[in-house]
């Protein structure tokens, strides 16, 4: 895909109870890609709930969405549902077979590895899930963002935008993307450093990561009967 590709078909799948932020964060930078198009897809046009109250609208179904060159899976609650369903996985894998970049932010990594699109890639996904990647085929490789041929996964929630800002380096050019950054006004400033395991205070871990013990014990029961 060169500097100057016109009509770039940029596609974003959609389910029940996905994290909004996986979505809607690199959704706001690739859709300001200058020639490009966003695609919302889903099973059917009905809104679709995300973990956090809010709704999303899809712009198109999984039958009539075009090619996309790049696809994207985001992560959340969702996921284990999303796994298990033929369309889903269908769509996914019809859409990876001719898409230039096939992309997933958090654990939306999941699934791609379901349809067998990680089988030997280096990838990542949220800190508290990559014990599991080996289940899907893929090599964990830590890092907010990484890339393995046209296989690109990025970490967890917020690291959807850095992950947005790369592929439109890759696919516009640098201009456009620090373009982009301004007009957003992407300069994080966040107020502590606990962002990931490496930074966390042991308080900060020992708060959080039980609420991960059932989510994680669910998506290993699922990839290991799959």
């Amino acid at each position: 895909m060169s500097k100057d590709a016109n009509d770039i078909h940029i596609g974003f799948v959609i389910f029940s109870n996905i994290t909004q932020l996986d979505f809607t964060g690199p959704l706001q930078v690739l859709s300001r890609i200058p020639g490009s198009t966003a695609h919302i897809a889903a099973k059917t046009s009905d809104p679709v709930p995300t973990d956090c109250g809010l709704s999303l609208l899809p712009t198109t179904t999984f039958a009539n969405c075009p090619d996309l060159d790049l696809i994207c899976v985001p992560g959340g609650f969702g996921v284990v549902d999303a796994m298990t369903d033929p369309r889903v996985m269908d769509f996914v894998r019809g859409q990876a077979e001719s898409a230039r970049y096939v992309t997933s932010v958090c654990t939306g990594a999941f699934v791609l590895g379901a349809a067998g699109l990680l089988d030997g890639r280096r990838a990542t996904t949220h800190w508290a899930y990559t014990d599991l990647l080996p289940l899907v085929g893929a090599v964990h490789e830590k890092g907010r963002m990484v890339r393995d041929g046209n296989v690109v996964t990025a970490g967890g929630v917020t690291s959807g935008i850095d992950f947005g800002f790369r592929l439109v380096t890759e696919i516009a050019g640098a201009d456009v993307a620090e373009a982009i950054q301004l007009a957003i006004e992407y300069d994080p400033d966040p107020p502590f450093s606990s962002g990931h395991l490496d930074q966390a205070s042991r308080p900060v871990m020992a708060r959080v990561l039980p609420r991960y013990e059932d989510s994680v014990r669910q998506y290993r029961q699922t990839l290991v009967e799959m």
